[in-house]
């Protein structure tokens, strides 16, 4: 608690304003390197609410709880019952036997009144690459403050790590063989917002001696039992659909590929049901099943502390859920990127009909906490915990108006988050 009563990590999201990113910088040696690999229109055009220039503070302690959380989902996670349980009601593809991990795991938080709350899991979370791309254009106004601070999750190489992460995941399938290529896949990646993202994960790869190449699926062909793009052999896809089961019948083939172990996926379908289906959240939250699930007392208390009460929508309920919908925010079971989400206080009685007709969760509201561009300009974070097998790799904030996060606020966008020693919990 800092002297004026307030907590210091809350004082110094709301006062601040001595670090930050210099965005104009950071634009201009994005636009400099990926210029080369396609990227042609101006950052400032294209994506302007990227970036914030000022960065998140958050207490150590809330840190390690964040670690916390994350190292007891993982534990659930390991059981034969968490298993059994959610693979049961997954598409069939999600049962198919896959070595690999899967990369960029999203623990996604908002910090409430009783400290970090999950308030979802992604398994193809975006914005690594940007968030180490933002190290490199942090500013200071002075040297102790430079001293002072420790960048969540910059320990050691973070590109390495990156890197080595991917290897890893090859390696568990493969063995020793050798990783040549990878193909980094989405649908006409060269509209997809997250585009520049791309290119700086094609970038690293190529510097580390991997070859790589930005596809749609239809460039993707499956013959004689492997991979292929533009005639070479891809040994590696990095997915980033977000059709999580290859259910698209323009997906047809990368299904195919998948069950026949023709090249190694990551993430995979298999990694989105155990960690990223909404339905999960509803089982982390019941103390009764994880103890039935074998979990020990302080797994389970650690849970319950950590993630907000979450219900299964079923139209049983529509009563009690239409008269407590202020306390609920639905989001649909195998949604991402916030598509398709309402605070229960914004819902109509039309839009609560479609949601009660679909496969939806209600996870009790927990108001993000706020980081301040000045005085009276307030603006929402949450945290993502980028993670690979139960680390926290990097911790990145992203700072918004509105319901949802959506980079179209101005001065929003993901930002760098601190910890300095000694920083008491908001």
């Amino acid at each position: 608690m800092s002297p004026t009563g307030i907590p210091a990590a809350d004082r110094l999201n709301r006062d601040c304003q001595c670090i930050g990113t210099d965005v104009d910088a950071l634009r201009a040696q994005l636009e400099h390197e990926l210029g080369a690999r396609g990227l042609r229109e101006p950052f400032v055009q294209t994506h302007p609410h990227l970036f914030s220039a000022l960065p998140v503070f958050v207490a150590p302690a809330h840190a390690e709880a964040m670690q916390q959380i994350v190292a007891a989902v993982e534990r659930v996670v390991a059981t034969a019952a968490w298993r059994e349980a959610v693979l049961a009601d997954a598409p069939a593809i999600a049962r198919v036997a896959q070595a690999a991990r899967g990369v960029f795991m999203g623990y996604d938080f908002h910090i409430g009144a009783n400290g970090p709350q999950l308030i979802e899991i992604n398994s193809n979370a975006g914005g690594a690459f940007l968030n180490t791309a933002i190290a490199s254009a942090q500013r200071a106004c002075c040297v102790e403050v430079t001293q002072l601070l420790t960048r969540s999750g910059a320990g050691g190489d973070l590109d390495a790590n990156l890197c080595a992460m991917f290897r890893n995941e090859w390696r568990l399938a493969r063995g020793d063989a050798p990783l040549t290529r990878i193909a980094i896949v989405d649908t006409a990646p060269a509209a997809q917002y997250l585009y520049p993202e791309f290119l700086l994960a094609q970038q690293l790869f190529e510097r580390e001696g991997i070859a790589s190449v930005i596809a749609d699926p239809a460039q993707l062909l499956l013959r004689d039992g492997r991979v292929e793009c533009a005639g070479q052999v891809v040994d590696l896809i990095y997915n980033r659909l977000t059709d999580f089961y290859f259910e698209e019948p323009a997906h047809a083939h990368l299904a195919a590929a998948y069950r026949a172990g023709a090249a190694v996926f990551t993430p995979h379908p298999q990694a989105h049901a155990l960690y990223a289906n909404k339905h999960n959240l509803a089982l982390l939250g019941d103390p009764d099943w994880l103890r039935a699930a074998g979990l020990n007392a302080a797994t389970i208390d650690t849970l319950q502390r950590g993630v907000p009460r979450t219900l299964r929508v079923h139209a049983s309920d529509a009563q009690s859920l239409w008269q407590e919908r202020k306390h609920w925010f639905f989001k649909p079971a195998g949604g991402f990127g916030s598509r398709g989400a309402y605070r229960g206080d914004k819902l109509t009685r039309k839009v609560f009909a479609e949601i009660l007709d679909a496969d939806y969760v209600a996870q009790a509201i927990v108001p993000p906490s706020e980081r301040h561009l000045a005085p009276d300009q307030p603006l929402k974070l949450d945290l993502r915990n980028y993670v690979y097998g139960g680390v926290v790799q990097l911790v990145a904030a992203r700072l918004y108006q509105g319901q949802t996060t959506n980079f179209r606020t101005p001065g929003g966008g993901f930002a760098p988050v601190y910890h300095p020693p000694g920083l008491a919990p908001g």
